[in-house]
């Protein structure tokens, strides 16, 4: 089960309730800030202004939990800066390719561990994956055009943006790469194709293993095969059960 649901909230032009001083109330601030927000710093301003989200750093933690009460119960979400327990919500750590956002967060168990993370990701993502994700929003009517249907283009999309791929996100392209490959590609990869498992362990996945699970549309989940290797595949493919009937486009099934 995840420990909390992952979203990224707009807060462009809006309202956010900063409330404290020192280093903690700053860094919040400037997080806002950077995502567009605009701060108030005081709690009544906020709610008058129509905000939706408050960030608490008092010093003083009966302050915090005083502001805390307020806030939740004026229907605000509320992030109270170190103290997990009073979180509604938590902030994570990013990697910034705009308009591509990675956020690696731990519920609030550590921070450090988050950091850590995030800097071995921003180390491996090339500093133009901001453009290739501009660049495939702008060509969302080609791509349309080339694959009117909506799970054959996302296979496409699969096999493009795969290991190796035409537009293989850990490597740098030219400008026109993606106008390129919807002029060039070739048919996405479907059937039926069995995957035998060594183990129950998602690590022991082969490359392309775990590239087929990612593709996949639906899963024919033998006898055996543990949740931690099919939540390896994309959240809305199809769980099958041996001998129930198969969908088209790329299934895969699963033996242990």
């Amino acid at each position: 089960m995840l420990p909390a649901l992952p979203l990224f909230h707009r807060v462009a032009g809006q309202p956010v309730i900063v409330l404290g001083h020192g280093d903690a109330a700053a860094a919040k601030r400037r997080l806002v800030e950077r995502a567009g927000g605009v701060v108030v710093d005081d709690l009544a301003q906020g709610l008058d202004t129509g905000a939706r989200l408050a960030f608490i750093a008092h010093d003083d933690q009966t302050a915090v939990e005083a502001d805390t009460v307020r806030a939740r119960c004026a229907g605000l979400l509320v992030n109270a800066v170190d103290r997990p327990e009073l979180c509604d919500f938590t902030t994570p750590s990013l990697v910034d390719r705009a308009p591509l956002l990675i956020a690696v967060g731990t519920g609030g168990a550590s921070a450090g561990l988050a950091k850590a993370v995030r800097l071995r990701i921003d180390a491996m993502l090339p500093q133009g994956l901001g453009a290739l994700a501009d660049a495939l929003k702008a060509a969302r009517g080609a791509l349309r055009a080339r694959w009117p249907d909506a799970a054959t283009r996302r296979r496409a999309l699969d096999r493009a943006l795969g290991e190796g791929g035409a537009l293989d996100p850990l490597r740098d392209h030219r400008a026109d790469a993606v106008a390129l490959w919807i002029g060039d590609a070739v048919p996405a990869q479907t059937g039926r194709y069995v995957v035998e498992l060594t183990s129950g362990d998602p690590d022991d996945l082969t490359l392309r293993q775990a590239r087929l699970l990612g593709q996949a549309d639906a899963l024919v989940v033998g006898t055996g095969v543990p949740a931690a290797i099919t939540s390896r595949a994309r959240a809305d493919a199809l769980r099958l059960a041996p001998g129930d009937a198969e969908p088209g486009g790329l299934v895969i099934e699963l033996r242990i």
